[in-house]
């Protein structure tokens, strides 16, 4: 159930600040000692229970579990899989850019599925965003971990803007916390088969780093993003 709209200058402010988290992110992937599955599977567990523990504080209803919820979180899953291997494989860096490539995948997701046309403006920032990518790349071979690196940033970025787009028709009519909860946990739920398979423990340190990685750079994150998405387009 969606409690209330927020205004644009807030939907911005709570974009541009989930943005920022969304960024910050990228350094635990240098700062873990853990796989890109293991750490994804940490952040969302502990990002889930943080987010159920904080709407049964303000008695708000989750919103109830529906199968678009589930496909989110596998396409979230995947989305942070592949930002922290680009980062791991190059640099944190490499890993913001192609994640930043996002805008573009939306545009043209926008103009083949939704029939949207696209002005000279937004043909101006596909342009850009080409260019500032074919700047990345030092030598155009896939042994290259830049190139890699790159190719799993923009692997993230596509998932983050069928992500986003999925997003925009959920936040309409559910809360974003509701929202961010389901997904979560059900992008935990798709990586809990891998880690039974192959079980690791995380140290302490890990453990306390993965702690504020759930907590703030993904429940906090991720409901900002949602509840942007009640006034933007």
């Amino acid at each position: 159930m969606l409690l209330f709209k927020p205004t644009h200058r807030s939907a911005l402010v709570s974009l541009h600040a989930a943005v920022l988290l969304f960024g910050f992110a990228g350094l635990f992937g240098k700062w873990l000692a853990l796989s890109p599955e293991l750490i994804v599977l940490g952040r969302t567990i502990v990002a889930s229970t943080a987010l159920a523990a904080l709407l049964r504080v303000m008695r708000e209803p989750s919103g109830g579990f529906e199968w678009r919820l589930a496909a989110g979180g596998a396409v979230l899953a995947l989305h942070w899989i592949a930002f922290f291997r680009a980062v791991q494989m190059s640099s944190v860096a490499v890993g913001l850019l192609g994640f930043a490539s996002f805008p573009l995948f939306v545009l043209i997701a926008e103009a083949a599925f939704l029939r949207r046309r696209l002005h000279a403006a937004d043909w101006v920032t596909v342009a850009l965003v080409t260019a500032g990518l074919l700047l990345l790349v030092p030598e155009f071979r896939i042994e290259n971990r830049v190139v890699q690196g790159l190719m799993w940033g923009v692997l993230s970025g596509l998932m983050f803007a069928l992500l986003a787009l999925g997003n925009r028709a959920l936040a309409s009519r559910r809360s974003a916390t509701g929202i961010a909860l389901w997904q979560n946990a059900c992008a935990a739920a798709c990586l809990l088969p891998g880690f039974a398979l192959d079980p690791v423990l995380p140290s302490l340190r890990d453990i306390a780093l993965l702690m504020v990685l759930g907590v703030v750079c993904t429940a906090l994150a991720h409901t900002l993003f949602i509840r942007s998405m009640h006034a933007l387009s």
